[in-house]
């Protein structure tokens, strides 16, 4: 693993061990407002962290990217990426039992190589082979691991204790881990940070403009969109209980007495 990845892996793993240890450990503040989230008061700050990093480097640099860098160019390298991951997609699906979207995901992934030149381009969609990406968090959920509570990763943003476990499973299989050197490793998982967070700027100034907690937004959109994925988009509806029915107390009537015939 290069040291990028090693760094972003050691931060994410000492974060999840200072949540297990328990709430005692952190600062005080105000309640959690969502069961999923227990940990909220610390997942606030990681968030804040990380808004910060953003607005400082990873924004700008993905800005003078989009800004520079010939959108042909651009869609080149997204395809790229999006290829080798379709590798990992494809096992994911066959690892859950989907063998037709595993064997289509598959084909996706030959056709792109041989006829897209690597990637380069993206016949496969033109032919209906659409992406369909899964990764291990969406397959272990598939097999009824729960999901935990939401963490907020230092630098990799919001997860849950599945997904982060899924996730150091998923890095193996990674675009960053192809080339033979450090350097190479290195260079590929800033490209693919880069270019992630140039596709994400229209969406990022949207939340910008609409939501009044950006904390919350993100951490329930996140939430609904992994439960859509691990179902693929048909999560079963929620069981609620029945409250027993309690005897309704009887109203008084309000019936007039029948008059009684006066004596003759």
């Amino acid at each position: 693993m290069n040291p990028l990845l090693r760094r972003l892996a050691g931060a994410t793993l000492l974060t999840v061990l200072a949540l297990l240890t328990g709430c005692a450990s952190v600062p005080g503040g105000p309640a959690a407002t969502s069961p999923a989230d227990p940990w909220e008061n610390w997942n606030r700050k990681v968030y804040a962290f990380n808004d910060a990093v953003d607005e400082a480097v990873l924004k700008p640099v993905a800005i003078a990217y989009r800004d520079t860098v010939p959108q042909p160019v651009r869609t080149g390298v997204g395809n790229v990426l999006g290829n080798i991951g379709d590798v990992w997609s494809a096992a994911n699906q066959l690892l859950q039992g989907k063998l037709q979207l595993g064997l289509e995901m598959g084909m996706r992934v030959l056709t792109n190589t041989f006829f897209g030149l690597g990637g380069l381009f993206d016949p496969a969609t033109e032919m209906g082979l659409t992406r369909r990406s899964e990764d291990f968090g969406q397959t272990l959920g598939r097999w009824g691991v729960g999901t935990g509570p939401f963490v907020m990763l230092p630098l990799l943003g919001p997860s849950t204790l599945r997904d982060t476990a899924g996730w150091v499973v998923d890095r193996p299989a990674s675009a960053s881990n192809l080339p033979p050197t450090d350097a190479g490793q290195t260079a590929v998982t800033l490209l693919s940070l880069v270019d992630l967070r140039a596709r994400l700027l229209a969406t990022t100034t949207l939340l910008d403009s609409v939501a009044l907690d950006k904390y919350s937004f993100v951490r329930d959109g996140y939430l609904q969109r992994r439960l859509d994925a691990v179902y693929d988009g048909a999560p079963p509806l929620e069981d609620f209980e029945d409250e027993p029915a309690s005897a309704a107390p009887t109203a008084p009537s309000t019936a007039r007495p029948t008059a009684k015939p006066a004596p003759r």
